[in-house]
């Protein structure tokens, strides 16, 4: 069994930055990608960004310039580093990690982006 445990999350004003992180309770071999994904109250959850195993990134549209997804082998991490935050981006951010075979997903950290 695989967790994922979040973190980072907090309230922040436009224009600011903050880093969330995802621990992973092991190290994962193979083919994997690991994605940060957000979801607002009445909204679905949709994907911020992907990382592969093999070193790939995709972005959503609205964060691309903004945000960058890395991870961290030997701490066994993944981060999502978010610049220039605007009111759009409050959600609560959930890390996920698909091995082709399993789906998991984090609990969850909520980012609150206002004046």
């Amino acid at each position: 069994q695989v967790q994922l445990v979040e973190s980072g999350g907090g309230l922040v004003q436009p224009g600011g930055s903050l880093r969330l992180s995802c621990a992973v309770s092991r190290r994962i071999v193979g083919i994997y990608t690991m994605g940060w994904y957000r979801q607002a109250p009445g909204k679905q959850r949709d994907l911020v960004a992907v990382l592969s195993s093999s070193g790939s990134t995709n972005y959503a549209d609205s964060v691309k310039g903004r945000f960058t997804i890395s991870r961290d082998n030997a701490k066994n991490t993944v981060y999502l580093q978010m610049n220039s935050l605007k009111p759009e981006d409050t959600a609560v951010y959930y890390c996920h990690l698909d091995t082709g075979s399993r789906s998991y997903w984090g609990q969850g950290t909520q980012v609150t982006v206002s004046s």
